[in-house]
């Protein structure tokens, strides 16, 4: 409940924050919103708007889902060494030392999630660090920073942002040609209950196609940051963590955490899925 809560109330504050910002667009342009260049200017500022207000909030959001616990000082070995050890890995990547993160939960995964390259976070599940070697959770670290050197945090909110806009305009769009079509022509289109129905239905339909384009990013993303890995700290230390990995039950990690998390949910459909399977990723290595 207190995730659904949180999302709830962020994505009000974001629709408010981004609706207000439009309306000031929309009078100082004098563009009306059944335009296409009205139209344009709503889902552009709706589609990136709302990626990047998410990605500037995404520390924040992280932290307060998932309940992480930042250790600004370490108190035992453990918080000592992923300190130490992320530090190691964050200057070899060539970026700022990322605020270090432990978060409560049975499933063995860490994310990585910030703004930038310089303000990032990374976070791992104590079931990783009770259920994995030394070696394999070093392995673990170094996907996440190489998450956050190679900048996947702000690429794939510009690819969110670019289908988020197709998605809003090409919904709009059509959903005034149909609304023209059905209704009379003394009726003016784009305010009728036709018009707002169809313009939801082709939103979940665009937006169900968008999402294959966002998780073939994602899964590209991955080989990546296992390539990054093993050039941090090995390639059979990378492939003996994703070997236990394979161990894991589903993730319950959401959204860009989970885009950027070490493992992700087992059983979901290829294409829609933010991770390419274990099988195939341990091969990547190996070859």
């Amino acid at each position: 409940m207190k995730r659904v809560f949180l999302f709830l109330l962020t994505n009000l504050a974001v629709m408010l924050v981004l609706g207000v910002v439009l309306s000031i667009i929309m009078s100082a342009l004098g563009l009306s919103h059944r335009s296409l260049g009205g139209i344009l200017l709503i889902a552009a500022v709706f589609g990136f708007g709302g990626s990047f207000i998410s990605l500037f909030m995404s520390k924040w959001i992280a932290k307060k889902s998932t309940g992480a616990q930042v250790i600004t000082q370490p108190r035992t070995e453990t918080e000592q060494w992923l300190v130490s050890t992320v530090a190691a890995q964050a200057k070899k990547a060539g970026i700022n030392m990322p605020e270090v993160a432990i978060y409560d939960s049975p499933e063995m995964n860490a994310f990585a999630t910030g703004p930038s390259k310089n303000n990032s976070l990374v976070a791992v599940s104590t079931g990783l660090l009770h259920n994995m070697s030394q070696d394999q959770a070093e392995a673990v670290l170094a996907h996440e920073v190489s998450h956050v050197a190679n900048g996947d945090m702000v690429t794939l909110t510009l690819i969110q942002g670019v289908v988020n806009t197709f998605v809003i305009f090409a919904a709009k769009v059509l959903a005034g040609i149909v609304d023209n079509f059905i209704n009379s022509d003394e009726e003016e289109g784009g305010s009728s209950w036709t018009y707002f129905l169809f313009d939801m239905l082709f939103q979940i339909l665009f937006g169900v196609l968008a999402s294959i384009v966002v998780a073939h990013y994602s899964r590209k993303r991955e080989f990546a940051a296992d390539s990054g890995a093993a050039q941090l700290v090995g390639a059979d230390k990378m492939r003996s963590a994703l070997e236990r990995l394979k161990q894991n039950h589903p993730s319950q990690l959401e959204g860009s955490m989970m885009a950027f998390g070490i493992a992700s949910g087992k059983g979901m459909a290829e294409l829609f899925s933010s991770h390419p399977p274990l099988d195939a990723r341990i091969d990547a290595l190996r070859r």
